[in-house]
């Protein structure tokens, strides 16, 4: 039987980012799942478009990869999701799994990054690895994309959770709560010298580069200066963090066992 790996992501125009974030999740699935041909699909029709009308790069949406996997014969499909949280992204995925399951005998779907309290774990875990030796009086302050979706809950969890452990780091969100305004405000109450921002997002594009990290006068480098902290910016996506990689193999792992090949 003709077996698959197909790894989603929101996607990114940027090749830099890409390389070093989908790229590098998209290999060590691939490792760990050698038996499977791998196939990379992307849930942002607006990145989609600007790849094809930009670089005339063809990337398909997760139904077209769905059709085009069983129209080459596969028939047993292991699909992993490379979003955060699962909100309106991963939900896509998940619908379109369901409405494609007759086309295989056997499709399975790895959960999104934050999926059950042992995630919190590790990413906590993760996280530490990758911040610098800080002061007494400096922080890191992580920017996760926020959602109007219910699942925006896991970014304050995060946050409560960091300072329940006596990390010294802060999560925030761009588009919902908790909102960078909040974050400042804590800060000053515990008198912090110089913040080092992180994305806790899967690759490090437009949010971490506009809205996190440039000169602009709403980003969260800019609100933290005028707030009198200084304001170091590192552009390293999740998919940078080995410890992180291996959650999401680990999902996909979990997904396999639990749905088995049925006859067709």
């Amino acid at each position: 039987m003709k077996k698959a790996l197909l790894v989603i992501s929101f996607g990114t125009s940027y090749h830099d980012t890409c390389a070093k974030n989908i790229v590098a999740c998209e290999e060590e699935l691939s490792r760990a799942f050698a038996d499977r041909d791998r196939f990379r699909a992307f849930t942002s029709g607006m990145i989609i478009r600007k790849l094809k009308n930009r670089d005339n790069l063809e990337i398909d949406s997760p139904a077209q990869a769905l059709q085009r996997l069983a129209a080459m014969g596969y028939q047993d499909v292991a699909v992993q999701s490379l979003h955060v949280i699962n909100g309106d992204e991963y939900e896509k995925i998940s619908r379109e799994v369901q409405a494609h399951s007759h086309l295989f005998q056997r499709l399975a779907l790895g959960t999104a990054l934050l999926s059950d309290f042992n995630d919190y774990d590790l990413l906590l875990n993760a996280l530490q690895s990758q911040m610098p030796a800080l002061a007494a009086d400096e922080r890191v302050v992580f920017m996760g994309h926020g959602a109007s979706h219910h699942a925006f809950s896991a970014y304050a969890c995060l946050d409560h959770l960091m300072a329940a452990r006596q990390i010294p780091a802060r999560v925030g969100a761009v588009e919902s709560y908790p909102e960078i305004d909040l974050i400042v405000r804590g800060l000053q109450q515990e008198n912090v010298r110089k913040v080092h921002l992180m994305p806790l997002m899967l690759v490090a594009g437009d949010h971490a580069i506009n809205d996190m990290a440039s000169d602009e006068e709403d980003s969260w480098k800019t609100q933290l200066q005028e707030a009198g902290i200084e304001a170091q910016p590192w552009l390293q996506g999740l998919g940078e963090n080995p410890q992180i990689r291996a959650m999401f193999v680990n999902h996909l792992q979990r997904a396999l066992e639990k749905t088995p090949e049925v006859a067709a």
